[in-house]
Protein backbone atom coordinates (compact mmCIF):
# COMPACT_ATOMS: atom_id res chain seq x y z
CA UNK A 1 0.00 0.00 0.00
CA UNK A 2 1.25 3.45 -0.90
CA UNK A 3 2.05 5.87 1.86
CA UNK A 4 -0.18 8.94 1.88
CA UNK A 5 1.44 12.36 1.79
CA UNK A 6 0.83 14.74 4.69
CA UNK A 7 -2.50 16.56 4.62
CA UNK A 8 -2.81 19.67 6.77
CA UNK A 9 -5.92 21.79 7.19
CA UNK A 10 -6.04 25.16 8.89
CA UNK A 11 -9.54 25.90 10.15
CA UNK A 12 -11.56 28.15 12.41
CA UNK A 13 -15.02 28.05 13.93
CA UNK A 14 -17.66 28.69 12.72
CA UNK A 15 -16.82 27.50 9.23
CA UNK A 16 -19.21 25.26 7.29
CA UNK A 17 -16.57 24.62 4.63
CA UNK A 18 -14.15 23.39 7.33
CA UNK A 19 -16.84 21.00 8.59
CA UNK A 20 -17.47 19.81 5.02
CA UNK A 21 -13.74 19.25 4.42
CA UNK A 22 -13.41 17.22 7.64
CA UNK A 23 -16.42 15.13 6.63
CA UNK A 24 -14.90 14.59 3.17
CA UNK A 25 -11.57 13.45 4.62
CA UNK A 26 -13.29 11.07 7.04
CA UNK A 27 -15.65 9.62 4.41
CA UNK A 28 -12.72 8.96 2.06
CA UNK A 29 -10.41 7.61 4.77
CA UNK A 30 -7.87 10.35 4.19
CA UNK A 31 -5.61 10.99 7.16
CA UNK A 32 -5.27 14.69 7.95
CA UNK A 33 -4.06 17.00 10.66
CA UNK A 34 -6.17 19.97 11.62
CA UNK A 35 -4.89 23.16 13.16
CA UNK A 36 -7.80 25.15 14.58
CA UNK A 37 -6.95 28.85 14.57
CA UNK A 38 -10.30 30.08 15.92
CA UNK A 39 -8.63 31.76 18.89
CA UNK A 40 -5.35 32.64 17.20
CA UNK A 41 -6.08 35.45 14.74
CA UNK A 42 -2.42 36.48 14.45
CA UNK A 43 -1.38 32.98 13.39
CA UNK A 44 -4.30 32.77 10.94
CA UNK A 45 -3.28 36.07 9.34
CA UNK A 46 0.32 34.81 9.12
CA UNK A 47 -0.77 31.56 7.41
CA UNK A 48 -3.00 33.48 4.99
CA UNK A 49 -0.06 35.72 4.06
CA UNK A 50 2.34 32.76 3.68
CA UNK A 51 -0.03 30.69 1.55
CA UNK A 52 -1.76 33.49 -0.33
CA UNK A 53 -5.08 31.82 0.53
CA UNK A 54 -7.50 34.24 2.20
CA UNK A 55 -10.33 31.94 3.31
CA UNK A 56 -10.60 28.86 5.52
CA UNK A 57 -10.12 26.03 5.34
CA UNK A 58 -6.62 26.27 3.97
CA UNK A 59 -5.70 22.77 2.83
CA UNK A 60 -2.13 21.73 2.10
CA UNK A 61 -0.94 18.39 0.77
CA UNK A 62 2.79 17.77 1.01
CA UNK A 63 3.20 21.48 1.91
CA UNK A 64 1.52 22.52 -1.37
CA UNK A 65 -1.58 24.71 -1.09
CA UNK A 66 -4.54 22.88 -2.59
CA UNK A 67 -7.01 25.60 -1.61
CA UNK A 68 -10.28 25.21 0.23
CA UNK A 69 -13.05 22.65 0.36
CA UNK A 70 -14.43 23.36 -3.13
CA UNK A 71 -10.92 23.00 -4.58
CA UNK A 72 -10.46 19.71 -2.74
CA UNK A 73 -13.80 18.43 -4.04
CA UNK A 74 -12.96 19.56 -7.59
CA UNK A 75 -9.68 17.60 -7.52
CA UNK A 76 -11.59 14.54 -6.35
CA UNK A 77 -14.26 14.90 -9.04
CA UNK A 78 -11.56 15.19 -11.74
CA UNK A 79 -9.89 12.03 -10.33
CA UNK A 80 -6.75 14.06 -9.58
CA UNK A 81 -6.75 13.98 -5.77
CA UNK A 82 -4.81 10.71 -5.52
CA UNK A 83 -2.07 12.29 -7.63
CA UNK A 84 -1.53 14.80 -4.84
CA UNK A 85 -2.07 12.35 -2.00
CA UNK A 86 0.37 9.74 -3.26
CA UNK A 87 2.85 11.59 -5.46
CA UNK A 88 6.49 11.01 -4.76
CA UNK A 89 8.85 13.92 -4.44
Amino acid sequence: MKKQNTVLMYSKDPCPFCVAAKRFFNEHNIEFNEIDLTHNTDELLKIKKETGWMTVPIILINNNVIGGYTDLKALYEKNELDTYLFQTK
